[in-house]
């Protein structure tokens, strides 16, 4: 007779094991599930690094300035997921084709560091409206050429595609539509080919405009040259702006009323589920009044269907002063659209979690 006596593991090293097996298999759920891979962006533009046009390149910290710290932590409290972040070509790439400003880079890097560690994705806002210094791109092929070359160097850097997505251009207005949607399909391909993963957000020609998406301009539109638009990936969506004052220019202090933006909303959504895009409202903001309110949350209940990627609040930013759609930072004193924001900021679900395993009955086998 063998003497040999099996005897099982004591029941809580049973329990700690299945408890870790089962954490373990839940992991790859959750982490994978993070950053640029939720469901829903939705944030906040941090203005700073694109300011002063007039001066180009300009001083860091004296004529734009780059988000502080206690910025990207009030905002990351808020429950925002994003930010998307402007910045000029002109600073980050001095001269066309040439090697990028390794201090302007520094800059840029800390900051999508630390937003990233405090659980911010970051989008990268080339905010040109399709010019270089004076220089406009249109029907220049080799200004062209540099605006890609200029993605192509900083995809190498920026490469984390979990946590980086690149806005090519902000509000394309100096450019022909035609002449944007051509480069912009282009620029996404060479991407691409060069090896690129992140996530890149494609802004209409003009002023991106929900609410002439659909508008003839040269018997071309918005709504028919990014139709087309596709991605190996797919993991390409096609930004809109829109504001709520009269002229849609983001420069007034009253709002129209919400219910006109139900039908724009509503049309571009179509156009998105027809044509397999997805969209993303990078650009809106109000003013602090009551219709102003009343059009904010009716912006982001239009925008919450599986056809919107998600959006960013323009803008945030301790150098805005008076500008009556920023939004302050401060934890004694927040402006008034933040509780209407915090509403529909998208949450990320809960890890899974198995279910609790019942106690076994200690068995002893001789």
């Amino acid at each position: 007779m063998n003497s040999f006596r099996a005897y099982p593991a004591p029941h809580w090293i049973t329990f700690l094991c299945r408890f870790l097996f089962s954490g373990i298999l839940a992991l790859p759920l959750f982490a994978s599930a993070t950053c640029l891979d939720q469901q829903h962006l939705t944030g906040v533009n941090l203005s700073g690094a694109e300011f002063n046009s007039t001066k180009l390149p300009g001083i860091a910290f004296k004529d734009y300035t780059f988000p502080a710290e206690s910025e990207l932590s009030f905002i990351a409290a808020q429950g925002a997921n994003v930010i998307r972040l402007p910045f000029r070509w002109e600073r980050i790439q001095p001269a066309t084709m040439g090697e990028l400003n390794a201090a302007e880079l520094k800059r840029l890097q800390a900051t999508v560091t630390s937003a990233n560690a405090k659980g911010l994705c970051v989008i990268l806002d080339m905010h040109n409206y399709a010019k270089y210094f004076s220089q406009t791109l249109a029907g220049d092929a080799a200004m062209q050429n540099a605006f890609i070359d200029a993605w192509k160097r900083l995809a190498v850097v920026f490469n984390d595609p979990k946590q980086t997505a690149f806005g090519l251009m902000n509000e394309p207005n100096y450019l022909p539509i035609e002449e944007w949607a051509s480069l912009s399909k282009r620029t996404l391909l060479e991407l691409r080919n060069a090896g690129s993963t992140n996530m890149v957000l494609i802004g209409g020609g003009h002023w991106s405009g929900l609410h002439d998406w659909f508008s003839l301009q040269n018997g071309k539109s918005n709504a028919t040259l990014f139709a087309d638009v596709k991605d190996t990936l797919n993991r390409t969506v096609i930004e809109v702006h829109q504001y709520a004052d009269k002229d849609y220019s983001g420069t007034g202090t009253t709002c129209r009323s919400a219910d006109q933006f139900d039908p724009l909303f509503n049309k571009i959504t179509d156009w998105a589920k027809t044509n397999n895009q997805k969209l993303f409202l990078g650009e809106f903001g109000m003013p602090q009044n009551p219709d102003c309110m009343l059009a904010l949350e009716r912006f982001l209940t239009l925008s919450t269907s599986a056809e919107w990627k998600g959006w960013t609040y323009w803008a945030a930013g301790g150098w805005w002063g008076k500008y009556p759609l920023a939004l302050n930072t401060s934890l004694t004193e927040p402006s008034t659209q933040w509780a209407i924001l915090k509403k529909y900021f998208y949450t990320l679900p809960a890890p899974l979690k198995s279910p609790p395993i019942a106690p076994q009955p200690r068995t002893r086998k001789l």
